[in-house]
């Protein structure tokens, strides 16, 4: 083949990738190159850009290679434990001990079965759920079983009522207040309003948080269903938290309330250089040479020493 022929076809080929490649590069986001979306969506870009993503996780995603997971840049993990009073997610303990082998923050979640009564869903939780201290908080996950043998939807104030019993079980086992992690159609018919002091985790998978939501605030946004993940076979739920990475930090310590926005103990104070300002420089030993090293401190005569005993 001729020569010019043959770089025309090379540059054809190069141009051909390119076009096919970059819908999967624009699905994975400025930090997580390894990661992507079978099925993207332009109305959630905004949580493609923020700096801190991780998965939540069940059954249904297999056998995980959570190393694979973990090299791709995997900050955290929901990881599913417990539904109604009687489910235990098969996969649980081997992902809950694979996640943290491999540094991976770990949380576990219950899925609530509105046909059940709270106290026997306390019961359930209590006896599967870690209370690991390096754990995330728990998640109470809360929307209606459509298509599931438990249709029934409860009234507004018995789900309320069902939420508070459950919440507070599962902050007095593991010692940490739980997530809530919430849909569409349920946060509108049951949430609106209330329980405002606790995280919130929501999910839209085609439009920005505040046009599906009446909430000013949440802290995970679950922005799809059809994620890609090295060390995971198929669609896998991804997800971003809405803060930064000192607060991150803070709120895994339990220094951070993410609910509230509030520090315990008190915001830290960060010394912030301004600009022609040079930082103080620590003050001077009188007599003391500049650049010297400090001298030690003077012996006590033995006079003083017996006098103070």
């Amino acid at each position: 083949m001729p020569v010019r022929t043959t770089i025309w076809a090379r540059s054809a080929a190069a141009m051909l990738l390119a076009v096919l490649l970059s819908p999967l590069a624009a699905t994975a986001g400025p930090h997580y190159p390894k990661k992507s979306d079978a099925k993207p969506h332009h109305g959630v870009r905004e949580a493609r850009l923020r700096t801190i993503h991780g998965i939540d996780v069940s059954r249904w995603q297999g056998e995980i290679d959570w190393a694979r997971v973990k090299d791709a840049g995997t900050r955290f993990a929901f990881i599913k434990a417990t539904e109604g009073g009687d489910h235990l997610d098969p996969n649980f303990r081997r992902n809950w001990a694979e996640a943290k082998r491999h540094g991976v923050a770990r949380g576990a979640y219950h899925f609530v079965w509105w046909c059940r009564p709270a106290r026997d869903q306390v019961r359930w939780m209590k006896r599967h759920i870690p209370r690991d201290r390096d754990a995330l908080p728990p998640v109470l996950d809360v929307e209606w079983q459509n298509g599931s043998q438990c249709t029934r939807k409860v009234s507004r104030e018995d789900a309320l009522e069902k939420m508070r019993i459950m919440l507070a079980a599962l902050e007095e086992h593991t010692g940490k207040k739980p997530i809530i992690y919430t849909d569409i159609n349920f946060h509108e018919d049951i949430l609106e309003g209330e329980f405002n002091n606790y995280p919130y985790w929501l999910r839209s998978t085609a439009a920005p948080l505040k046009h599906r939501y009446n909430r000013t605030k949440w802290e995970f946004w679950q922005f799809t269903t059809t994620g890609r993940v090295p060390g995971i076979t198929g669609d896998v739920d991804r997800n971003a938290f809405y803060g930064t990475e000192r607060e991150f930090a803070a709120w895994r310590d339990g220094r951070f309330d993410i609910g509230t926005r509030s520090w315990r103990g008190g915001e830290p104070k960060i010394q912030v250089a301004r600009p022609g300002v040079l930082p103080t420089p620590p003050a001077r030993v009188a007599g003391s040479r500049a650049g010297a090293p400090p001298r030690p401190p003077a012996r006590v005569p033995s006079r003083t020493a017996e006098a103070r005993n």
